[in-house]
């Protein structure tokens, strides 16, 4: 690929910047752990919304929305259109509840909803488990990403991509605290729409390609449009939309689409200046993730089907690049190479930008972990600010290597993206629900996190090699029924079996975040003198129906108008635009 000076020109700029916002606020950040990782709790929506979209703007994305279009066309990509339902329950629901419990990290929140020594344990696991572990798949799969751009667009051997990009994130994220990575992601942000939008534009502009009208009409893409799967095939339907609308989005624990939020999304939620910014934060997030972004990827995939139909087209174009490393989410990168100069330089510096985004809030969010919910927790709990920044910006570093050095191991980010979902299974109704029903204890989070791993384990691994369990090849999907059953079943029992928490926590718990009142009405019953709201839980469930209903009418709308389908952009637009109206109208009342 001809990178010219002038792209280099670019790429070197945008690094400066970044660089240079590292510096700016690394003074500030290294004043305390809050200021380092909350940013004071003074931030507002419209800074942790484009935050949220810029880290979720991960490079493996449009890897992956390119690797489900191939294989199962637009209609694949309900496998994650249908978190939008728990991000909107998140808006409406749970970010005010997040601001309100004012903890550092949401880690914390098993000892303020819990207590002794199965808090304590929650708590100090699942910073090791989340906060590496998971963490460091999570950006491991985004290195991978950057390993086949870098193959692919640069000639650069795997080792030197993640060098390039591991030295640029490390320095400005360990500097500059939450504060720098936010400030960085709204920059970033803006380059990778540039860079997102223009591409789709010109690659579509190809004599290859010729015109939008012969893309869709070419004979490799024309069964590849439809928003719904073929409903004549269960084994087609029942993944690809079924299985994702019904249960993956409130079972699953995925990160970034927590049911009942969490991990970097609390993070930006407890950072807020208050919870009318929690809320508007993460509804400007789900509508510009799901209604702005996946249209510029899906026009690239579709377009790499004319170009590279197969995997052996794409090894003949670059037989550089390892046999381990090739798969059909490298297509992105490969239609990438197309581009002009000038064009070149800003699409890869949006791509440095959705790597570095991404990679710089996980670290930022993982070594929140280890610094808030174990060092100081566990460790040094009379430890100085001095000292938890210091242990912040050494995790952040170490983070970032055992992330590097995994990615060298991964080949696909689908296959990361499945097997995340797995280990996930049945967990997610938990935290759905223990915000609003007061029997749920310690117990039932640390047995439903252990069945869900034992399980993934025996379907992942045991279950192959002896095939106890005969699943089809057709029918994988029966993976996740039979894990979130039998997860589900398990923290259940559990549950009724252990004893629930002590009044007294409860009660606390109860008074500092206000949920409805719905589910704590045995506990509160047992005191008449305390006052028993019952919020505006309806109101809310609406709203997050009406916000999901806005968002796919609005995602319809802008795939009926590329189609040429004019009268259904309409309808969608005006669906689209009359929830937006309620929604509106009922955000002042809301509290």
């Amino acid at each position: 690929m001809n990178v010219s000076t002038i792209d280099w020109a670019i790429i070197g700029a945008f690094f400066v910047v970044s660089l240079l916002i590292g510096l700016f606020t690394s003074k500030k950040a290294g004043t305390s752990a809050k200021e380092f990782f909350l940013s004071g709790r003074n931030m507002p929506w419209w800074l942790l919304g484009v935050s949220m979209v810029a880290t979720t703007f991960s490079a493996d994305t449009p890897n992956l929305v390119t690797d489900i279009v191939r294989k199962n066309g637009v209609a694949g990509n309900w496998a994650w259109w249908a978190f939008l339902l728990t991000g909107m329950l998140t808006v409406f629901v749970y970010a005010k509840l997040w601001r309100r419990s004012e903890v550092t990290t949401d880690l914390e929140f098993y000892e303020l909803r819990y207590s002794g020594k199965g808090a304590a344990f929650l708590r100090a696991f699942r910073a090791i488990y989340l906060g590496v572990f998971f963490n460091v798949v999570i950006m491991a799969t985004v290195s991978l990403a950057a390993i086949k751009i870098g193959g692919v667009m640069l000639g650069l051997s795997p080792v030197q991509t993640l060098l390039i990009a591991s030295i640029v994130t490390v320095v400005y994220s360990s500097l500059g605290g939450l504060k720098g990575v936010l400030l960085t992601d709204f920059f970033q942000f803006f380059i990778a729409m540039i860079g997102s939008f223009g591409a789709a534009y010109f690659i579509l502009d190809l004599p290859e390609i010729g015109s939008l009208n012969n893309l869709l009409t070419h004979e490799n893409v024309a069964d590849k449009l439809n928003f719904l799967p073929d409903f004549d095939n269960p084994n087609v339907y029942i993944p690809l939309f079924i299985l994702p609308i019904a249960i993956q989005w409130w079972a699953t624990w995925y990160p970034g689409s927590e049911p009942g939020g969490g991990g970097y999304i609390a993070q930006r939620m407890l950072s807020a200046k208050d919870e009318k910014n929690a809320m508007g934060a993460t509804l400007f997030y789900n509508v510009a993730h799901y209604a702005m972004r996946p249209w510029p990827w899906i026009l690239i995939a579709l377009s790499s089907l004319v170009i590279f139909p197969n995997i052996s087209d794409l090894q003949a174009a670059f037989p550089n690049i390892p046999a381990d490393k090739l798969g059909d989410d490298l297509a992105y990168s490969a239609m990438l190479t197309f581009l002009p100069t000038g064009l070149i330089g800003i699409v890869l510096a949006s791509l440095i930008a959705a790597v570095m985004s991404t990679l710089s809030t996980h670290l930022n969010w993982g070594s929140s972990y280890v610094v808030n919910d174990f060092y100081l927790r566990f460790i040094k709990p009379d430890a100085s600010d001095k000292q938890l920044v210091a242990v912040g910006r050494i995790s952040t570093v170490v983070l970032m290597v055992l992330s590097a050095i995994l990615a060298l191991a991964l080949s696909s980010a689908l296959d990361a993206f499945n097997i995340l979902l797995q280990i996930g299974a049945g967990t997610g109704l938990i935290f759905i629900l223990r915000w609003f029903w007061w029997r749920i204890n310690a117990f039932t989070e640390i047995s439903a996190m252990a069945i869900s791993f034992v399980v993934a384990i025996f379907f992942e691994v045991i279950n192959p090699n002896i095939d106890l369990i005969h699943i089809p090849a057709e029918q994988a999907y029966l993976k996740l029924i039979y894990s979130v059953s039998i997860t589900t079943i398990g923290w259940l029992l559990v549950t009724f079996l252990t004893a629930p928490e002590k009044d007294e926590v409860l009660l606390s718990f109860y008074r500092k975040v206000r949920p409805a009142a719905y589910g704590w009405k045995k506990v509160l019953d047992r005191f008449p003198t305390e006052k028993q709201e019952q919020g505006q839980l309806p109101k809310e469930i609406g709203l997050m129906l009406a916000g999901t209903v806005m968002v796919y009418s609005a995602l319809f709308s802008t795939g009926f108008f590329i189609y040429g389908n004019t009268l259904g952009g309409i309808i969608g637009a005006v669906i689209a635009i009359a929830c937006s109206v309620v929604i509106i109208r009922a955000w002042k009342t809301l509290h």
